[in-house]
């Protein structure tokens, strides 16, 4: 198949899937063009199978904001039409959704128009932040449903959108997924952990895009309840607007020397298979992909009981859950494990082995390409 991919290529969930996606879908011989105003961070080196386009948006001073969406919808519509495309996969509902329905309407208003069918794929704050603005919901509403195919990245998602929407067309869920071959401990673990913790200190460790939701100063609070028991260093990788939030925390608790700050990293599975322990204190996370990251690399998540994160760990089992701003039952978790090694390698296997069983890329990607099959045939 020919499918043209659009995604923000920020440091994002979304974009992360989306570009994983594509390179996987590349793997299996399907020709893959990337459609964004951006490379995405995550789409490194040459590949015979995928190929980048750039949107262009021109400004003039009559726009206050240029009009990204229009420009994408005319790109994704040309690129279609030189590339033969089947059909386009757009991730996060705006404004992806509705460029990719213009583009579907353009070719098919040409002389020998064809169909242009477009999935959509929802990852969360489309949902949960930008599709609620009143001045969004309805057109947010409305390129879902025009959408060939929906996908969500959980069910608690799917149910979400459902109830909040009031959504007609169908939604599948396909989960986020990881390349278990990627994302694991390798050769490199050992002697990149001494780097970090040369005094055989314990490592625990936080990724996100530090937006406000990510609650990154509860993983401050968390380690320094660690770090009072515990010989331990705290890992922080991506940057975002709470970053400074979280280093003047540190600061003022006298534990800025044990906490690093490695900013946004590209390959990012060599730091996640150095730490023991995967800090997650999300106040909403539709699926939470740095949870299963860290997983397939050994690491035990302890994350909030919100969303779509239930439908990934499991209590007791392949990590700990605990409420919204509970930083201290967090730390008791941490402390436990940490002191337990039998407990702590015991529950990392078991991380490991949800990963490997229920997330993995050769699991998942089948059920995209089963999904583009189904669409192209009721398109036809």
């Amino acid at each position: 198949m020919k499918i043209g991919i659009t995604c923000y290529p920020t440091y994002g969930g979304s974009g992360v899937v989306a570009t994983e996606l594509g390179l996987e879908l590349a793997e299996r011989d399907h020709e893959v063009h990337f459609i964004s105003y951006a490379q995405p961070i995550r789409l490194i080196g040459p590949h015979p199978n995928i190929h980048y386009h750039e949107v262009e948006v021109s400004r003039y001073p009559l726009f206050e904001y240029p009009p990204y969406d229009l420009a994408l919808a005319s790109r994704m519509a040309e690129v279609a039409e030189l590339y033969d495309l089947d059909l386009l996969h757009v991730h996060y509902a705006i404004p992806h959704s509705v460029s990719a329905l213009l583009a579907r309407q353009m070719m098919a208003a040409k002389p020998r128009g064809r169909k242009l069918p477009f999935v959509t794929t929802l990852h969360g704050t489309d949902i949960t932040l930008v599709g609620l603005d009143r001045s969004y919901l309805p057109i947010t509403r409305f390129a879902i449903e025009q959408s060939d195919g929906v996908t969500a990245i959980s069910q608690y998602l799917r149910e979400r959108t459902l109830r909040e929407f009031d959504i007609r067309n169908q939604i599948q869920v396909i989960y986020n997924f990881v390349n278990c071959d990627v994302y694991c401990r390798g050769e490199k673990t050992s002697e990149l952990k001494q780097e970090y913790a040369p005094n055989g200190e314990r490592l625990l460790l936080h990724l996100s895009n530090f937006r406000p939701v990510k609650r990154v100063t509860d993983c401050i609070e968390v380690f320094d309840r660690v770090r009072k028991r515990i010989p331990s260093k705290l890992l922080m990788i991506g940057d975002g607007p709470d970053r400074s939030r979280a280093e003047w925390l540190a600061v003022q608790k006298g534990i800025h020397n044990d906490v690093i700050f490695l900013g946004k990293q590209d390959q990012v599975e060599e730091k996640l298979a150095v730490a023991d322990i995967l800090l997650l204190p999300s106040e909403l996370e539709s699926f939470g992909l740095a949870a299963l990251e860290g997983m397939a690399c050994e690491v035990v998540p302890i994350a909030t009981r919100v969303g779509g994160i239930p439908e990934l760990i499991e209590h007791g089992k392949s990590g700990y859950l605990a409420d919204v701003g509970d930083v201290d039952t967090m730390a008791r978790y941490a402390i436990e494990l940490l002191s337990n090694e039998k407990a702590l390698v015991e529950m990392a296997n078991a991380s490991r082995a949800v990963a490997q069983s229920r997330f993995c890329a050769s699991r998942i990607i089948p059920q995209y390409e089963e999904f583009y099959r189904r669409v192209l045939e009721r398109a036809s």
